[in-house]
């Protein structure tokens, strides 16, 4: 194994190298090393105070030209992207203990709740890789080059974190400032734990720190650093959800987004529980919502999170509302648990019901479900086969117990769309929501049926027609693996 000395990708004979999943080497290490896999160079843009994600050295430039709503052309700088998704903040460890009964509802009730709880480390076999841990971990599992960027300690916890992902292939770019201030011990740089606690019933309770301050946990971040902006102008998708502001300040994420703009990468936002009480926030989060609503490419949202943000109950119209009020947006997809999911875009809307399995934990479905949509975006797939393809991946992962590196398998997914067994239960919703007298170009909507036809604005879709589409995509994905799936 030979190492050498970082050097910022340059361009090379205008030939990007394959990217592959990275090996790894310590996460606190003061030194900024490349590392050889397979006799291939692969630079790592690294900060010394956290962690880093491998870059090909060679790349290319270009600079493309596009129009916005307004009609004002700019110029839209973009690389070659050898990276697929990279996910921003919301790295956290999750500490998955059973509990007699939830935390106390009281706020103060629960901080002693929690300092109790944290008064030792817990043993080892509770720790898992949670926040956007899960989508990066099921993105890769789906053969997608991934990196997470964020803030992990000089703790155990941390190197926790960098070891979960290194072994899936994933890489790390630290968010921490070259500042003479920095104190490694404050409380303020540890790594993020969140108790994920479950009591008799299987339900859950979720604390951590953040809960119990109204600013970000890393207040002392305040402006993207070269090795920040490195990684996402690399990067296809930038993965965002409504929990970075927990972590993030309101400003820094504005920059952030303003930056994936400009270097052409497409946003993915998923407001969460989140989106409420930020659209009820400070001046600035309500502006950083908002341009984050705007200029996402696409929204990922359930239909409560929907009617939260738009005051329209039917998710279909909320969806067009969300499409009617964004600049770049071009999906945006209403998850609807156990009845499945919508995808609305300006050529039409897809429906897609979810598959039965027996559910074990719901814990990381959404985050996997995200990770399924980024693989339809990036692979141009059809709408309605890219929400079948989420559909059993957030499925999947409803079949294990947890999330982090319990997530779907690619194996699973496979399996569980070779059997294809979808919830037909709810064809009254289907046609409720579509009866609704709204404009729509067409309508997709997944049929066991294996006569493909329209009628009017519905075009049933046979679900095996779909899924031996998807299967040649995921059984390459398969082979050409780096790590188990």
């Amino acid at each position: 194994m030979h190492y050498q000395i970082l050097r910022l990708p340059t361009t090379c004979n205008g030939v990007p190298t394959d990217f592959a999943p990275p090996q790894y080497f310590c996460a606190i290490s003061p030194f900024v090393r490349a590392i050889r896999h397979n006799n291939r160079p692969f630079h790592a843009i690294f900060n010394c105070k956290g962690a880093k994600v491998p870059v090909p050295d060679r790349h290319r430039s270009s600079v493309v030209s596009f129009v916005n709503s307004s009609g004002n052309e700019r110029l839209r700088s973009a690389g070659v992207k050898e990276i697929d998704v990279a996910t921003l903040g919301n790295l956290c460890v999750d500490i998955v203990l059973n509990v007699p009964q939830l935390p106390p509802s009281s706020l103060e009730d629960r901080k002693v709740y929690m300092e109790q709880l944290s008064a030792s480390p817990p043993d080892k076999r509770y720790w898992e890789a949670g926040g956007n841990c899960n989508m990066a971990i099921a993105a890769a599992r789906l053969g997608l080059h991934c990196a997470t960027i964020g803030h992990v300690g000089n703790d155990i916890y941390g190197q926790f974190l960098v070891d979960v992902l290194g072994n899936e292939g994933i890489g790390m770019v630290g968010m921490s400032e070259d500042t003479e201030d920095f104190d490694s011990s404050s409380t303020s740089y540890e790594t993020l734990l969140c108790w994920v606690l479950v009591d008799p019933l299987q339900r859950h309770g979720f604390c951590s720190r953040a809960d119990f301050t109204k600013e970000p946990a890393f207040t002392w971040m305040n402006k993207l650093t070269g090795e920040v902006k490195m990684a996402i102008k690399q990067s296809k998708i930038l993965f965002c959800n409504g929990y970075g502001f927990d972590e993030l300040s309101p400003g820094l994420i504005m920059a952030t987004v303003e930056y994936a703009v400009d270097v052409g990468t497409s946003i993915f936002f998923d407001p969460g529980p989140r989106g409420k009480s930020l659209s009820a926030g400070t001046a600035e989060e309500q502006r950083t919502l908002s341009v984050l609503l705007e200029m996402s490419d696409v929204l990922l949202v359930t239909s409560d999170e929907a009617d939260s943000l738009t005051g329209i109950g039917n998710p279909i119209l909320a969806g067009q509302e969300l499409l009617r009020k964004g600049v770049h947006t071009k999906w945006v997809i209403v998850k609807m648990g156990p009845k499945g999911s919508i995808l609305i875009s300006l050529s039409g809307v897809s429906c897609a019901p979810a598959f039965k399995v027996d559910v074990i934990d719901t814990v990381g479905c959404g985050d996997s479900f995200v990770a399924a949509i980024a693989f339809g975006f990036i692979h141009n797939l059809p709408a309605v086969n890219t929400l079948v393809l989420a559909n059993a991946v957030g499925a999947a992962t409803a079949m294990g117990c947890g999330a982090g590196r319990n997530v779907a398998t690619l194996e699973t997914v496979i399996d569980l769309l070779r059997v294809s067994n979808p919830n037909d239960d709810d064809k009254l919703l289907w046609s409720e929501l579509l009866d609704k007298k709204v404009d729509i170009q067409e309508i997709a909507l997944i049929s066991r049926k294996v006569i493909n036809g329209s009628n009017e604005r519905l075009n049933s879709v046979p679900l095996q027609k779909v899924v031996s589409d998807l299967l040649p995509m995921l059984q390459s994905a398969r082979v050409k693996r780096k790590v188990p799936s």
